[in-house]
């Protein structure tokens, strides 16, 4: 019997790869403000931190650029980029089995809540998922810490080694140690083992196959 009752997902790199349409969603803001240089290819560091992080860091964009590369970036998103997705192979099964073992399962996630939400009736995630937490519009309460803490506090969850918090980069582990869960950390999305490894997670699973083991063995 499996030690975990209540399994938090990542969404971005853990159950669906967005590459594509969060590189073209960049293309296009970028383009819309007359900066060039930037040649499709999504920076790994890009996903997982809220968007205000990583237009600031990797673009050096000051505050006033990055609220308004960021209302491009939606802008595209919105209409076209959320959808040029697609779940990594194995998960939609996986998820189905969780629910069916009688897991509890939820997302937590840096990406703006609504549009999170429709990725996940899109791909029909939401037919087993309990809750979805996302960012707000502005990004103020969008560090994975905090949204983890936000959704537990949500399900009137307790921290417990019940609860496991899966993701690929170093914000979903560290938001999981932060709030006291066990945390999961699957190689195949775009987390750089060796800051993965910094953050010391409980368990690590290179493969869906991997995480299925770990999730329900």
């Amino acid at each position: 019997m499996s030690q975990f009752s209540h399994i938090i997902f990542d969404l971005d790199g853990t159950l669906t790869d967005p590459r594509q349409g969060i590189g073209n969603s960049i293309s296009y803001a970028l383009e819309k403000m007359g900066i060039e240089g930037f040649d499709g290819d999504v920076p790994d560091s890009f996903i997982g931190p809220p968007l205000q992080q990583s237009f600031k860091e990797l673009f050096g964009l000051n505050e006033r650029n990055t609220d308004l590369a960021i209302e491009y970036f939606r802008e595209y998103y919105s209409t076209k980029g959320l959808f040029e997705n697609h779940p990594y192979p194995g998960i939609s099964e996986l998820l189905e089995e969780l629910h069916f073992a009688g897991k509890h399962l939820y997302i937590a996630t840096s990406k703006l809540e609504k549009f999170a939400m429709q990725i996940a009736a899109h791909f029909g995630f939401d037919r087993y998922i309990v809750q979805l937490k996302g960012a707000d519009y502005k990004g103020e309460h969008a560090t994975k810490t905090t949204i983890i803490s936000g959704l537990l506090e949500m399900q009137q969850l307790a921290p417990s080694g019940k609860i496991a918090m899966v993701g690929d980069t170093v914000f979903d582990i560290v938001g999981g140690n932060q709030n006291g869960l066990l945390t999961i950390a699957v190689m195949y999305g775009f987390g750089k083992p060796e800051e993965l490894q910094t953050a010391e997670p409980d368990f690590w699973a290179e493969t869906v196959d991997d995480l299925y083991d770990i999730l329900m063995g």
